[in-house]
């Protein structure tokens, strides 16, 4: 029997939202103008699920309660074909932006449309923006107390619109005693710096050969699964452009928007990739396998 390690399965995930609905526009498009506005959030899902299928990679999408409330056939087609729904609030709302009372009621409402409309449990959740972080610890008490097992909310970086430094790079317990595990987006070391390298806008605006390099120093040199994460809006180079935004906002969000495609592909076809409920619960166990060796 070999003691060699098998394959690292990182975690693939979805941030299911539309164009109108990013933390980037938020002070340009009020939320009561999202129903009127050009709805392109199914076409672009059902191509990432054919293109998830055409290369066996399982994934998570966790999706807004507003967009499940309007789409329910497609949060029950994500689910036949395999992948797990997950949370991702109601409409967007940065974590920091509510009271505790408050986040419990949006992350119970949405919980209850997801599991309506998709005929699966919800368990896992992350948070707009990874908006859980210095400010808002209480966030996992909350999801603790409802019976959330992972969250996916923390970026342990420094960026200008979110981000938790301090926080752990990797998978933890962010209440000792209870069964919540945090995982946290990747990042990788570079001359004692963390770099935010966990997809989203890095993934799309810097060459792949970044990625390819992150994601290896995670897998083989950490032994580390790493947690990727994009919007299907990335994939949409014919989406409206929105007037009136900040210049480093429209450079952000539509830089390379024609290339994500061909990238994801690459991605998803030279690493190996699962769903986030079952990288949280090999980590779990990684975690309390440690914790028996160092008692």
């Amino acid at each position: 029997m070999s003691g060699r390690p098998g394959p690292i399965i990182n975690g693939l995930s979805v941030d299911v939202e539309d164009w109108f609905q990013v933390g980037a526009f938020e002070d340009v498009i009020e939320r009561d103008q999202w129903g009127s506005l050009d709805d392109r959030v199914d076409h672009n899902v059902r191509a990432i699920l054919d293109l998830f299928d055409e290369a066996g990679a399982d994934a998570t999408f966790f999706t807004l309660g507003w967009v499940a409330q309007r789409h329910g056939a497609l949060l029950r087609e994500i689910a036949v074909r395999g992948h797990e729904i997950a949370s991702h609030g109601w409409d967007h709302q940065r974590v920091f932006r509510m009271t505790p009372q408050d986040f419990a009621a949006d992350i119970d409402r949405t919980r209850k449309v997801l599991e309506d409309a998709s005929g699966v449990a919800v368990k896992g959740y992350r948070a707009p923006s990874f908006s859980i972080d210095a400010r808002t610890p209480w966030a996992f008490e909350v999801l603790e107390e409802q019976g959330y097992l992972y969250s996916s909310s923390v970026a342990p970086v420094a960026h200008d619109h979110y981000g938790w430094r301090e926080a752990p790079r990797f998978a933890f317990k962010p209440l000792p005693d209870g069964k919540l595990l945090e995982l946290p987006v990747t990042t990788a070391m570079f001359r004692g710096k963390r770099l935010a390298a966990g997809g989203g806008g890095f993934f799309r605006v810097l060459p792949y050969a970044f990625s390819r390099w992150a994601i290896r120093q995670v897998n083989r040199r950490e032994q580390r699964p790493a947690v990727f994460y994009f919007h299907p809006w990335e994939i949409d180079p014919g989406q409206p452009r929105v007037a009136g935004a900040p210049l480093r906002s429209r450079l952000r969000h539509y830089t390379n928007l024609d290339r994500m495609s061909g990238k994801l592909e690459q991605l998803v076809r030279e690493f190996r990739w699962g769903r986030m409920d079952a990288v949280a619960k090999r980590e779990g166990l990684r975690l309390r396998l440690e914790r028996a060796v160092g008692q």
